[in-house]
């Protein structure tokens, strides 16, 4: 615990992405004002005392749209990464066990095949087929998140393998399946856990970035690619319509870096001892 409280990068990121999260909860039950109805007459007022951060063409409380974008947000992105860990981890331990084989080269090259078309372009094509919707871009996110998590999980296993503890384990009949859930997968939870942050702060900007060119959450569900959408075109004479949501992103994004970046030191053995 000593050590993770010395770790600034783990507890500023931990503030941060707390910070949201709980904004993000607190939408559920409450907000400041409803996001559903429209004041024109109060439109475009600058932060002020009723209205913190403003408010948009609309009239709209801009603290209320951001506090349920950021549910908007942080739902598609953890949603896309539980597809991406939920599918790639089992197709990586299974290409680690049947290294070399027929299987292992069918897994690797379908990543390749998914590398090969960037999220955005996937969320074009799924997008041209059902059509625009959070749902779609939840799918595409977690289309791409799953050669990531199936790369890394074969990576770490294969190290494990030649352990003596799962050489062990093979002498004493289990099978690779078996091994592979006993033995391997507790083994490469930390890189999971890392990589998963990593890819949860990817996941929020390809959520923004999608909705920014409408392929993402559809009005009247906020999203703050969305809120940057819409103010791109009053950015000069209203630019709090663009600031507040583009902080809110990179805050966002910064806290699960240092987050990610905090944990992998307090896992690596390695960084420990060079601390210490």
């Amino acid at each position: 615990m000593r050590r993770a409280l010395a770790n600034r990068s783990l507890v500023l990121g931990l503030v941060l992405t707390v910070f949201f999260t709980g904004m993000a909860l607190i939408s559920l039950i409450w907000v400041p004002y409803d996001i559903t109805q429209m004041h024109i007459a109060d439109k475009l007022h600058r932060p002020e005392a009723a209205h913190i951060l403003g408010t948009d063409h609309f009239g709209r409380d801009i603290f209320s749209m951001i506090m349920v974008g950021a549910r908007t947000s942080i739902a598609v992105a953890l949603v896309a990464v539980g597809i991406g860990m939920g599918l790639g981890v089992p197709l990586g331990l299974w290409a680690a066990a049947r290294k070399g084989s027929l299987i292992d080269e069918l897994i690797m090259r379908g990543n390749d095949l998914v590398f090969a078309f960037p999220s955005l372009l996937i969320a074009i094509i799924i997008t041209a087929i059902f059509g625009a919707s959070a749902l779609n871009a939840i799918i595409a996110i977690g289309i791409f998140n799953i050669p990531v998590f199936a790369r890394l999980t074969r990576s770490g296993a294969l190290s494990l393998w030649t352990r003596d503890y799962v050489l062990a384990a093979r002498v004493a009949g289990k099978g690779a399946a078996r091994i592979s859930v006993e033995h391997i997968l507790p083994n490469v939870t930390n890189l999971l856990i890392v990589q998963g942050t990593i890819q949860f702060s990817l996941g929020i900007l390809a959520e923004a970035g999608l909705s920014y060119v409408g392929l993402g959450a559809q009005p009247p569900v906020p999203s703050w690619g969305r809120m940057l959408a819409d103010s791109q075109t009053m950015i000069s004479f209203a630019p709090h319509l663009a600031i507040f949501p583009g902080l809110a992103i990179l805050l966002t994004v910064l806290g699960l870096n240092l987050l990610g970046d905090g944990l992998r030191d307090l896992f690596d053995p390695r960084l420990r001892r060079g601390r210490e």
